[in-house]
């Protein structure tokens, strides 16, 4: 596991060609954003209300636009439930700025 250094707790690192993300869930939000990270997590805000998992599965098709993947691509490994979720994305096609090396 290549894990990124800029941080002592990161919130992303790599295993091959796939990303695992560790996502701070704001649901009920006035728009859907990716915001900055926040210790080991990074923040995202959907507009779906927290709800039987929806928020969740909104912010899954939300983020595969963002990555430029399909949702199918992007894991759910736990939290699907919870604003403290882990996601597995298969190949990234595109990398949000949090994501980018300054």
């Amino acid at each position: 596991m290549t894990r990124n250094s800029a941080e002592a707790e990161p919130f992303f690192w790599w295993e091959g060609e796939i990303l695992v993300v560790n996502i701070l869930g704001r649901p009920a939000a006035s728009r859907d954003a990716i915001g900055k990270p926040r210790g080991h997590q990074l923040e995202v805000s959907v507009t779906t209300a927290p709800r039987r998992g929806r928020a969740t599965d909104h912010m899954v098709r939300f983020l595969a636009g963002e990555f430029g993947v399909a949702p199918s691509a992007i894991e759910v490994v736990f939290g699907r439930m919870n604003v403290n979720k882990q996601l597995r994305i298969t190949a990234p096609q595109k990398l949000p700025r949090p994501f980018r090396r300054s």
